[in-house]
């Protein structure tokens, strides 16, 4: 693809900017939206089955609304069919109006030649038909979700349900514990969604213009990875998706911003918080350490004597920078700063302040710091950490 002449020329500042903005993390939080708001700025909220202070998809809206309800959080994305969840950047919660833009991908599937299960004959029409008298249904309750123990060793209605999910004939409505519930498509999407009229092209344009507009300002990558789309994809409509061609110092590659993005500096009070690892400010790791000067991972996957900084690392927000890391656990009712790391001594108060807003969401009344990785900063965090909870 030709790369076309740049429209702005950004400072590595000016687009961290940009990207925290997009993010919503500059600026008074949007309230009167709440989390469906914060669900459709950002297009896609990942899930994950990690739950330390909280699961994931609760921490990105309490990173940017502050301390919303958990219960307030749930009932927002699965009442009144506001949401649906599909294979986007992962397994994420999606605005229900990008239902049609997903057809692409729903195509994609019903015409794979290859599945990692096997599916019995005749368990799929049976699935269906279950749900279509008695749903909705868990798996569990269409049969069982396991054949054995094994985590992978999935029975044949827990395939046949997953498959016509992919397919876009049974929609995830709601999570229950962690269980999907499933539900026939043709009952949960609203009518006037209910398709897959668009073709790829059209699709693909939509997503990725939304996933511009959601970065505020990012490479031919950064635009792909957010739904993960192949890199030809988005060559292939990015000139028609609305997003300008603009150059980043230091990016070293072409960019394309969200021409919204440019007519205005972004101003405004930036928020302080712990931020989840699959938050989508800092998902993809090349682009955080590109706009952060910050390399991290997650390390929940790693055996224990290798980690790093932890089981669930939580980077720390704040002034628009990375400014350490905490992982963190519960005990009772005791947020405990397992292992801190921190971007040395001025960053003391604004982990304090992001461990104590944390620890007082998720109803803990003390907080202990157990590591720090400059240990001579472990009892100013410590005293300042009591202060605000005092």
């Amino acid at each position: 693809m030709t790369t076309p002449r740049p429209l702005a020329d950004l400072s590595a500042d000016e687009a961290r900017r940009i990207v925290l903005r997009a993010q919503g993390f500059i600026g008074a939080p949007d309230r009167r939206s709440g989390v469906r708001g914060t669900l459709r700025h950002l297009g896609a909220i990942q899930l994950d089955t990690i739950s330390v202070l909280a699961r994931s998809h609760e921490l990105v809206p309490y990173a940017r609304l502050g301390a919303v309800g958990r219960r307030t959080v749930e009932d927002a994305y699965w009442q009144d069919t506001h949401s649906f969840e599909y294979w986007s950047h992962a397994a994420c919660i999606l605005p229900i109006e990008e239902w049609p833009h997903f057809a692409f991908r729903r195509r994609s599937y019903r015409n794979r030649p290859h599945w990692n299960h096997d599916l019995p004959d005749g368990v799929y029409d049976q699935v269906i038909k279950q749900l279509r008298s008695e749903g909705p249904l868990t798996a569990t309750e269409l049969g069982g979700a396991k054949k054995t123990n094994d985590w992978w060793d999935w029975s044949g209605s827990k395939v046949a349900v997953e498959r016509a999910l992919m397919y876009g004939e049974v929609v995830c409505v709601e999570r229950r514990g962690w269980k999907r519930i499933y539900d026939l498509a043709e009952r949960a999407v609203p009518d006037d969604l209910l398709h897959d009229e668009l073709d790829d092209t059209e699709c693909l344009r939509r997503l990725v213009g939304l996933a511009g507009r959601s970065l505020g300002v990012g490479t031919r990558a950064d635009i792909a990875d957010y739904h993960r789309l192949k890199g030809e994809q988005v060559d292939a409509v990015i000139a028609e998706s609305g997003l300008v061609p603009v150059s980043v110092e230091g990016w070293g590659k072409p960019a394309w911003a969200d021409p919204a993005a440019l007519e205005t500096p972004p101003r405004g009070r930036h928020r302080t918080t712990l931020l989840s690892p699959f938050d989508s400010l800092i998902w993809e790791r090349a682009r955080t350490e590109r706009i952060f000067g910050f390399t991290h991972r997650l390390e929940a996957y790693v055996p224990k004597q290798k980690r790093i900084h932890g089981y669930f690392a939580m980077p720390v927000l704040a002034g628009g920078r990375l400014v350490g890391r905490v992982d963190p656990a519960r005990e009772g009712r005791t947020l405990v700063a397992k292992q801190v790391t921190l971007d040395g001594p001025k960053a003391v108060p604004a982990v304090a302040q992001a461990l104590a807003e944390a620890a007082t969401w998720v109803d803990c009344t003390d907080a202990r710091v157990e590591r720090v990785d400059t240990p001579e900063l472990r009892e100013p965090l410590a005293q300042e950490l009591a202060r605000l909870l005092g």
